[in-house]
């Protein structure tokens, strides 16, 4: 398949235009596309389009642009929460492990499970410890404890898959009981809003779109999901709603900042886009203790 020609700013304006979009203004378009690439906003033009590439009747240009305002906002939003995951997530795995095995228990093989790769995750640990050398905590335990770091720094260096690979690999017992402890489940359903968490961290970081987007990892024992919108955003919203590690702090601030941005931006997007209920900020309320 031949690659397809270069166009100019205002070649594709026209050309989302010839596919029925209205243009209300053609120099606020343009801007806009100095902006934002063509690439990249084309796909909030999918809800919109019809079989044959042309996009239904009233789709407008500063709708699309008002959805990928909403998507941006959101996606701001929910890397704030994953960051607090994160972080919480660490915690909690070095507390754990460094009381029952010591802190440098993380280095013996024995202690994981029989899936476990040992030397594939020290090459791992190692190679972020390598790309890490000038940031002080790492200098510092290169320097003074011969390059030995316990638990609770090494987990600083660790990906956010990084985490949900470590807790996978270890024994079930442990699984078990950390997932009792901190997560109030079990195992199978932490394990995959882990997944679930990663998944949406990587396309957070990179900007990615949410809106209208269909995701991999599926996300267990979630009962406010249908299993049609199992791989829907909302899925994936109520397992990051279950990994936060503050509920009172969901329902106060989150939550209602999560609303009002869904009103803001009421005019242009559509729950159904999402496979967010019309209930959803009821039915997104955390559990508090």
């Amino acid at each position: 398949m031949e690659i397809k020609k270069a166009t100019s700013y205002r070649e594709q304006v026209e050309k989302i235009e010839q596919r029925g979009c209205c243009i209300e203004n053609v120099d606020d378009a343009v801007r806009c596309l100095e902006s934002i690439n063509y690439y990249r906003l084309s796909a909030y033009f999918l809800p919109f389009r019809k079989a044959d590439g042309s996009y239904n009747a009233g789709t407008s240009f500063s709708r699309i642009v008002q959805i990928y305002e909403f998507d941006r906002l959101l996606r701001r939003s929910l890397f704030s929460a994953l960051e607090e995951i994160e972080i919480s997530m660490r915690a909690r795995l070095a507390y754990f492990h460094a009381h029952k095995y010591s802190p440098i228990g993380y280095l013996d093989a024995s202690i994981y499970s029989r899936s476990h790769k040992h030397q594939k995750f020290l090459d791992t640990f190692n190679r972020e410890v390598g790309h890490s050398t000038n940031v002080p905590f790492v200098k510092h335990h290169l320097d003074c404890y011969d390059g030995v770091f316990p638990i609770w720094v090494a987990v600083e260096l660790f990906s956010f898959g990084m985490l949900s690979y470590f807790y996978a690999d270890l024994v079930l017992a442990d699984q078990k009981h950390f997932a009792s402890e901190y997560y109030k489940t079990v195992p199978k359903n932490l394990k995959s809003w882990l997944r679930c968490a990663t998944d949406l961290r990587n396309i957070c970081a990179h900007y990615g779109r949410l809106y209208y987007r269909i995701f991999s990892a599926i996300p267990a024992n979630i009962e406010e999901v249908e299993e049609k919108d199992e791989r829907s955003l909302w899925a994936v919203f109520l397992a990051v709603r279950n990994l936060y590690p503050n509920p009172k702090k969901w329902n106060e601030e989150f939550l209602p900042s999560i609303k009002e941005l869904f009103e803001k931006y009421s005019s242009a997007i559509q729950l159904e886009h999402i496979s967010f209920p019309e209930d959803w900020a009821e039915k997104a309320i955390a559990k508090e203790e």
